[in-house]
Parts: structure tokens; sequence; C-alpha cells
């Protein structure tokens, strides 16, 4: 898709055309393109907040993670969870955790168990 392509959609999407809002989303995930996915699930648009989370988590992209969680968002915390347990980001799950995070605080309990048992 060409610029002037992708500006006229653009344009037709601020105009409240939902088919090129959706385009835009499609077209966004399918570049990776964070910055336009943010802007576009800034702007309450649901399908780009979950392609937002969904390419995050793909990246490993915890800051983006953390700002969306930080946010309200329940998947992004979700995702945040999970990367931070696969890579036993212990600060990461204490924040979370501290933050009201059931299930972070579930992870880190089981990982400090495990470093207990190591020990």
């Amino acid at each position: 898709m060409s610029d002037s392509d992708l500006a006229g959609l653009r344009e037709r999407a601020a105009n409240g055309d939902r088919d090129a809002v959706d385009q835009l989303v499609e077209l966004a995930g399918e570049r990776g393109d964070l910055a336009e996915l943010r802007q576009l699930a800034e702007s309450g648009n649901a399908d780009a907040a979950a392609q937002l989370v969904e390419l995050a988590t793909e990246l490993g992209d915890m800051k983006e993670l953390r700002r969306l969680a930080d946010r309200g968002d329940r998947d992004a915390a979700d995702q945040l969870v999970e990367l931070a347990a696969e890579r036993a980001d212990v600060g990461e799950l204490r924040r979370l955790a501290d933050g009201g995070n059931r299930d972070a605080a579930d992870v880190l309990a089981e990982l400090t168990e495990e470093e207990d048992e190591e020990e």
C-alpha cells in the first residue's frame, strides 16, 4: 500500500468509516506498527487494543504491556504476568502483585518457593 493510499485510509477512518478503521488495524498488525495500533486503541477501538496486546506480546515488549496493563487492560496484564514468569522477572511480578494482581502474586509465590527449595 502506498503512502497516499494509507493517508486516504486514515482520512476515511477519521471520518467514521468503520471498514477503513478495520483495514487500518489489520495493516498496522501486519506491519508491526505499534504506534498506529496505539493511536487506534486510544481512540477506543477494541480490535486495535487486542492487536496491540498481541503484537507487544510477540515482540516481548514489556514496556508496552506494562503501559497497557497500568491503564487497566486485563489482557495486557495477563500477558505481562506470563512474560515476567517466563523470564523469572521477580521485580516485575512483585510490582504487579503489589498493585493487586493475584496471578502475579501466585506466580511470585511459586518462584520464591522454587528458589527456597533449590537452596
